[in-house]
């Protein structure tokens, strides 16, 4: 069961869901994150995303830990997050590649 205060964060989490997929303005978006986020967690987000890329381009889970100073666990997590049936990393990286003509 769970405690009042997980409830309470799970539905602040959906909302926060519904609040960014509302949101269609990039320069508004950059700012509400710099607002809701401390330097460090934009900092943690900016890195899972470095990681999911480099992995992308076969970058040895190694060399991404020693060029960007990261943690192996981290790293290992986002490589099975993204070859994951139907991952979500996948899709939006695929996005991303195709948006930017990047391959």
């Amino acid at each position: 069961m769970q405690d009042n205060n997980t409830e309470i964060r799970n539905i602040s989490f959906e909302e926060l869901v519904d609040i960014f997929t509302e949101i269609n303005d990039r320069d508004f978006m950059k700012n509400f994150m710099e607002c809701l986020f401390t330097p460090a967690e934009r900092d943690d987000f900016a890195n899972r995303w470095i990681l999911v890329k480099e992995i992308d381009k076969g970058v040895t889970q190694r060399d991404i830990a020693k060029k960007y100073n990261m943690s192996l666990c981290k790293i290992t997590r986002g490589s099975k997050e993204l070859n994951k049936k139907d991952s979500a990393f996948r899709t939006v990286l695929e996005k991303y590649k195709e948006k930017n003509n990047q391959s």
